[in-house]
Order: C-alpha cells, then sequence, then structure tokens
C-alpha cells in the first residue's frame, strides 16, 4: 500500500475514532490490498479486506489463494474459506508451500475467516468501519453480531478514495489513453454499412489489444442518438449520420470513459449549432472547476453560458462526477450540489443534449484538480468529429 493511502485510510479512523476498516465493495478491497476480486462473485461480499495502523489483512475464498500468491499482494495476512479444488505436487516450490499453508487453515465462512484475520491484525473488541457495500441487510446483521462496535463505512471510505495519489493519476491517465486511442482506431475505420455492433466490438478488441479490460459501452447511429442507454445493434451507417461514442475500459483497476459524437458528412445545421453550444458550456465548466469551489458553482456555470449559446435548460445538461476504481465515485457534481471541489480529485465533466425522436449529443473531459485549476487529462478534442 503506498504512504498516500495509509494516509487517507489512518484519517478516516481518525475522525471516526475507530481501530480497523472492513472494506466489502471490489473498489475498497483493491484500494486497502491491490488485489481485484472477482467480478463474476455474486450475492454478498467473498473477498474482504482490513486495515488498521499496523497490519493488513486479506479475505479471499480458496479459489483465489494462488492468485494471491503469485501476485504477490503485499499484506501482513491472508485468510482463506472455502476449499481449494486441486492437487498439490510432491515436489513444491516456495509458492505452493505457501498456498498449502493458507488454505490449510481455511475457516468455513467468509465471516469466520474476517474474525481470524481480524484476531490477526490485533482487533479485539474494538469499534471498527465496516463498509456495507457488498453486504445484503442478513449478512450486515450477521456481521454485526460478531463484530462488537461495528459501524457502517462505506461513505468514510468512498471519501477516502476521492483524492489520487501520483500512482492513481498515472493509471487513470493510461486509462484513458488507451480508451481514446481505441476510440480513435474506431472513428477512422467507419465507413458506410458498418453498424453499431461492428463499432463497439472494434473498440473493445482495440482495448484489450493496448492492455485494457472494456466496460460497457453505447454506439449509436443516426435516429438511434436520442436513446441514451442503448445497446448497439445491426443499425449501420447512413451517410448524413449522427454516431454518439459513449465509450469505457479499466486499466490496473482504474477506470476511464470518453464519450464524443461524430457525423458521417456534412453535420445539419441544428446539430451542429448545438454541439458547439455544448463545446462552450463544457469549456466553461472547466474553468469554473478549481480547487474550493462547489459543484453547484461548475453546473451554474455550465449552463448559464448553455443557454446563452441558445440551448434550453430542458434540453441541455452539465453534470459530473469523480472517477477512479470505480466508474463513478464522489463528488457528485450536479445542480445545487454542495460539495467542495479539492486537488488532487479527478472529475469527469460531461455536457449533454437530448431531443428525444431527433438525436443525442454527449461530450465528456477528464479533469485533474491542480492548485492552478483544472488540466483536461484527454488528449483528443471534444469537437464535432466529420468523417469523410
Amino acid at each position: 500500500m503506498y504512504p498516500h493511502q495509509i494516509e487517507r485510510l489512518t484519517g478516516v479512523l481518525l475522525r471516526g475514532g475507530l481501530s480497523a476498516l472492513v472494506a466489502t465493495a471490489p473498489e475498497n478491497v483493491l484500494y486497502l490490498t491491490g488485489f481485484s476480486p472477482h467480478d463474476d462473485d455474486v450475492g454478498d461480499a467473498q473477498t474482504l479486506a482490513v486495515f488498521t495502523p499496523n497490519a493488513s489483512a486479506l479475505i479471499v475464498p480458496a479459489r483465489d489463494v494462488p492468485a494471491v500468491v503469485a501476485e504477490g499482494i503485499d499484506v501482513d495476512h491472508v485468510v482463506c474459506h472455502g476449499d481449494l479444488a486441486a492437487a498439490f505436487p510432491e515436489r513444491q516450490s516456495a509458492e505452493i508451500r505457501r498456498i498449502r499453508e493458507i488454505v490449510s487453515a481455511a475457516a468455513s465462512s467468509p465471516a469466520e475467516a474476517l474474525v481470524a484475520a481480524l484476531g490477526l491484525a490485533g482487533v479485539r473488541g474494538e469499534s471498527l468501519g465496516l463498509d456495507e457495500g457488498r453486504l445484503s441487510p442478513a449478512a450486515w446483521q450477521d456481521l454485526v453480531g460478531r463484530l462488537a462496535g461495528a459501524v457502517p463505512a462505506a461513505g468514510p471510505l468512498a471519501e477516502a478514495r476521492r483524492v489520487k495519489s501520483p500512482y492513481e493519476i498515472e493509471c487513470l491517465d493510461r486509462a484513458l489513453r488507451l480508451v481514446e486511442e481505441s476510440l480513435d482506431a474506431v472513428i477512422q475505420a467507419l465507413e458506410r454499412g458498418m453498424t453499431e455492433r461492428d463499432a463497439a466490438m472494434l473498440h473493445a478488441g482495440e482495448v484489450v489489444k493496448r492492455g485494457g479490460s472494456p466496460l460497457h459501452g453505447v454506439v449509436v447511429m443516426g435516429d438511434r442518438t436520442w436513446i441514451r442507454s442503448a445497446s448497439p445493434t445491426d443499425r449501420a451507417l447512413r451517410p448524413g449520420d449522427l454516431v454518439r461514442f459513449d465509450v469505457a475500459a479499466r486499466h490496473r483497476g482504474y477506470c476511464a470513459s470518453v464519450a464524443r459524437t461524430a457525423v458521417f458528412g456534412e453535420p445539419a445545421p441544428p446539430a451542429e449549432r448545438a454541439h458547439l453550444a455544448l463545446q462552450t458550456a463544457l469549456e466553461a465548466a472547466s474553468d469554473a472547476a478549481r480547487p474550493a469551489v462547489t459543484a453547484g458553482h461548475i453546473v451554474e456555470t455550465a449552463a448559464l453560458v448553455a443557454q446563452a449559446e441558445g440551448l434550453s435548460a430542458g434540453t441541455c445538461r452539465l453534470s459530473g462526477h469523480g472517477i477512479g476504481l470505480a466508474p463513478r465515485e464522489r463528488p457528485e457534481i450536479a445542480g445545487a450540489g454542495v460539495a467542495i471541489v479539492e486537488v488532487g480529485e479527478v472529475l469527469c465533466l460531461e455536457a449533454t443534449h437530448w431531443d428525444l425522436g431527433s438525436m443525442g449529443l454527449v461530450i465528456r473531459d477528464t479533469l485533474l484538480m491542480t492548485t492552478a485549476g483544472a488540466r483536461v487529462m484527454n488528449r483528443s478534442r471534444h469537437d464535432l468529429v466529420v468523417l469523410d
């Protein structure tokens, strides 16, 4: 764990009068330990993490112990639960011996493993913060019954993750770069007859080629661009079509997303005017985003500019949020928002225009908050992309 994370998490403990933090949500487990739980886990958390000022612990299903050992996850204690369905060779390396040592002491359940891990970390009866993010009400009640003094901690952990370390900023920058490079490859390949599904699959493949993991993306064309959450279909590109991209990926656990709009051929004047107005509003929001201002101030600044450019408040919106180990993090950037922007936060700001039944336009930029104001991390421009 990097000194930045230790400092942020220790601050959570001090402010809450807590002896330990227990993470259940995948992004919080990753933040505390550097280990990324399986995304296909369903139900209550199978992977948990413990942080104290003096020790750290990771609780995993037995099936994940080989990955923890092979990846060299740097925690003080590893406790597992369940069975490992695998045979151990007669001649064993240091890695195999370590795996055998951990699984030989497996607990019967995640809750039992957590109790054991807390004991190893020296936490016995003191108050602790329990992340409720991946717990059902029944699982919460079960753990609270076992852990005296447990209080909800999902909110404080989310606050701790708001300000990013240099390493986190580097990871976010790389994630953003590979999403943009992949989108540029798609834009260069777009031609008449290419379908939404073709373009979406091409972007996902380009992300993988660059070492990232694709996240859910939106690619819509023509008379479907106004459907905000549409899934890609076999609708094919035709002359005059708008193409709306909203694509994302993860790199080293950190997320990035990009929203851009293109047009195949000459843009219609209404679309061109609306997009230019959105650009102007987004740039005004970026200029207004600086440390110590409120989220509401950023939104209000952009709204005034958008209206001055001829867009109505009913169709145009500026919003945003933090981004990091989760695609959407604190702070929330919304009208009347009271969150105060801090140095070191990485924010996504987006401007949208929805004309239902006709067209949808979205542009998004990622900003790093510095002492001097916002620095746009995107390398691609947010102009309306005109395809030949």
